[in-house]
């Protein structure tokens, strides 16, 4: 990535860009030199976009259309506006992307530095029996991942991952049953059905701790214990290691407060020995 294209890639960093968007924002840094210059046209054909679509990203970025973004475009490139990845030297977009990532950890590693709040709702979920675990669409992966570990030292983990009309059904199920906490993985975009969802849980008094990307997401509340960590930009679609590993947190904070944590564990161990489930 040369100096022009690295200046151009920090006006996009960060940004919450749709798939869409961030093709445009690709070519744009590519052909950094003659960006300010292309029409709308020209840059939607280069991208294989419709031209509206290239309206939307200039308006996704602040801007009342893409001749204001051509604006900043040219700004930008006069000014020497560096993307922080330029002082590293030259390095290519997969590189910038594992370095996003990278820096999102050490972030998400200074917030942990108290771990009362995380120790605090990994109680919460450790005393909800059963464990709703929800997670739509993007989140899906994360909230799959927690509920198959939880499972083997939390004795009712439920897994939510489908949207639809029964979703309701399931939250409601689960505190007929008893549940007292929900634990939500909510990562952009969010689906229509989550905030819908969330809305039963708290309206049938359960206790939602949120994993989200941002401090803004507009699926919590208030009242929720929101644990925050941003996803990265960098690719066509969001890498998600920050939310991932603080899932991992809240999973050890719910085992410490589990005082059989560890003999379910060893049962596991054992019972999966003796059925052979395991190569080694």
């Amino acid at each position: 990535m040369n100096e022009a294209s690295a200046r151009l890639a920090g006006l996009f960093d960060g940004q919450r860009l749709t798939p869409t968007q961030r093709r445009i924002a690709q070519v744009l840094v590519r052909r950094a030199e003659e960006a300010p210059f292309l029409s709308s046209v020209e840059l939607a054909e280069s991208a294989g976009v419709s031209q509206p679509s290239v309206t939307r990203f200039a308006v996704a970025l602040g801007f009342d259309g893409y001749p204001g973004l051509r604006r900043r475009l040219r700004e930008a490139l006069r000014a020497g506006e560096r993307a922080p990845a330029d002082e590293r030297g030259e390095l290519n977009v997969y590189q910038q992307a594992v370095l996003a990532e990278a820096a999102r950890l050490r972030a998400l590693a200074a917030e942990l530095g108290d771990p009362e709040r995380l120790e605090r709702a990994g109680r919460l979920l450790a005393a909800s029996r059963p464990l709703p675990v929800l997670g739509l669409r993007a989140a899906a992966a994360e909230a799959r991942g927690f509920a198959y570990f939880a499972a083997k030292v939390h004795p009712d983990v439920r897994l939510l991952d489908e949207g639809g009309s029964h979703l309701a059904d399931r939250v409601e199920q689960a505190a007929d049953a008893g549940a007292r906490a929900l634990l939500c993985f909510a990562l952009p975009r969010y689906p229509r059905e989550l905030p819908a969802a969330l809305a039963v849980a708290r309206r049938l008094g359960l206790s939602v701790v949120t994993v989200a990307d941002s401090p803004l997401t507009p699926v919590a509340e208030p009242a929720d214990q929101l644990f925050v960590a941003p996803v990265s930009t960098a690719l066509s679609f969001d890498t998600a290691c920050a939310p991932l590993l603080l899932g991992r947190a809240l999973l050890e904070a719910m085992c410490d407060a589990l005082p059989d944590a560890q003999a379910r564990l060893e049962r596991f161990d054992e019972r999966a020995a003796e059925r052979g489930v395991f190569l080694d």
